[in-house]
C-alpha cells in the first residue's frame, strides 16, 4: 500500500466532501427539490470524468470484465441515492442516515474476506472508532417511538448497495484504470436522470434563482471532485482503511464547518461523534505499511 499516494488522495476526498457535506442542504431548503439536485449532480460528474479521461489518454476500457465492474459501481452509487430519496419520504431521516452511514462495514467484512486484506493494531482501533462514529453523526434522541417499515428496509439497501460499491471500487482497481472507473460512474450516473426528473413534485414551485441550481452547482462539483478523488485513493490504498477514513473523517469536517457558520455547539452524541472520528483518523494515518503490502 502506497500510504503517500493514498493517503492524500483520501485526506483530499475527505476535504471536498466534508465542504460539500457542510452545504449540500442550503439549495432544498431555499425549495430546489432534492431530486432536481441529482440531476445537478450527474451533469456535474461530466466535466470531471472527460478531464480525467483526456488526462490518462486511455479512453474507456472495454473488456468485458471492466464494462461489468464499471456498471456494478456506477449503477450501486446512484441506484443508492434514488433509493435513498424514497426512503426520506417515508421516514425519518435522523435515523435513516445513521444506518446509510454503516457502509463501510459492508466494504470491510466483504475486502477481508474476499480480498484477504489485513491491517495492523493501530489500523484496527482506528477503523473501529471511525465506524463507531459514523451513526453518532446525526443520532438525535427522540422520545417517540417508531415502527420499522419500507424506509428500514429501504436504508439498508442504500447501506448495502454503497458499501459493495466501495467493494467493487477496490476490485476494479485490480485491472482497471481510475479514469475509466469514474467513466462509468459519470455514464450510469446520467442514466438515473429521467427517474429523478419523473420522481420530482412539479406542483410545488421549483426555485430557479442563485440558491437553487446554481448553489447546487457549485456543490456538487465538489461532490463530483471528490468522487474522482475517492476512486484514485482505492488505486493506491487499502478498502478497510481507505473508505472508514473517508467516510469518519468527511462527516468530521461537515460537523466542524457546520459548528462554525451556525456559531453554536452540537449536540452530546455529535461531540462524542467529531471525538471517535478524529481519534480514528489520527490512528489510520499513523498505521505503518505492511511488508510486501500491495492491491489486491
Amino acid at each position: 500500500m502506497n500510504s503517500g499516494r493514498w493517503l492524500h488522495y483520501a485526506l483530499l476526498t475527505t476535504l471536498t466532501w466534508g465542504v460539500w457535506g457542510a452545504f449540500t442542504g442550503l439549495p432544498s431548503e431555499h425549495g430546489f427539490p432534492d431530486t432536481l439536485t441529482y440531476v445537478v449532480w450527474a451533469l456535474t460528474m461530466i466535466a470531471p470524468a472527460v478531464w480525467a479521461l483526456r488526462r490518462a489518454g486511455t479512453g474507456l476500457q472495454r473488456d468485458r470484465r471492466s464494462i461489468l465492474l464499471g456498471l456494478a459501481i456506477g449503477l450501486l452509487g446512484a441506484g443508492g441515492q434514488m433509493v435513498l430519496f424514497r426512503a426520506v419520504t417515508l421516514g425519518p431521516t435522523y435515523l435513516i442516515f445513521p444506518i446509510v452511514s454503516l457502509s463501510p462495514v459492508i466494504t470491510i467484512v466483504l475486502s477481508m474476506a474476499l480480498l484477504g486484506e489485513r491491517t495492523g493494531k493501530l489500523g484496527v482501533a482506528g477503523i473501529i472508532l471511525a465506524v463507531l462514529s459514523l451513526p453518532l453523526f446525526d443520532y438525535s434522541a427522540q422520545p417517540e417511538a417508531h415502527h420499522y417499515g419500507t424506509w428500514f428496509y429501504l436504508s439498508l439497501g442504500v447501506m448495502l448497495a454503497w458499501g459493495l460499491q466501495a467493494y467493487f471500487m477496490r476490485l476494479a482497481n485490480a485491472t482497471m484504470t481510475a479514469e475509466s472507473i469514474f467513466g462509468y460512474m459519470m455514464l450510469t450516473g446520467l442514466l438515473f436522470i429521467p427517474v429523478a426528473w419523473v420522481l420530482t413534485d412539479f406542483s410545488k414551485p421549483v426555485y430557479l434563482g442563485l440558491a437553487g441550481p446554481w448553489l447546487a452547482a457549485a456543490t456538487q462539483v465538489l461532490n463530483a471532485i471528490g468522487a474522482l478523488l475517492l476512486v484514485y485513493a482505492f488505486r493506491y490504498g487499502k478498502a478497510i482503511v481507505v473508505s472508514p477514513l473517508v467516510n469518519a473523517g468527511a462527516p468530521l469536517l461537515t460537523a466542524v464547518i457546520s459548528l462554525g457558520v451556525a456559531g453554536a455547539l452540537p449536540g452530546p452524541y455529535k461531540i462524542a461523534g467529531i471525538l471517535l472520528a478524529l481519534g480514528g483518523a489520527l490512528l489510520l494515518s499513523l498505521q505503518p505499511d505492511a511488508p510486501g503490502d500491495s492491491p489486491a
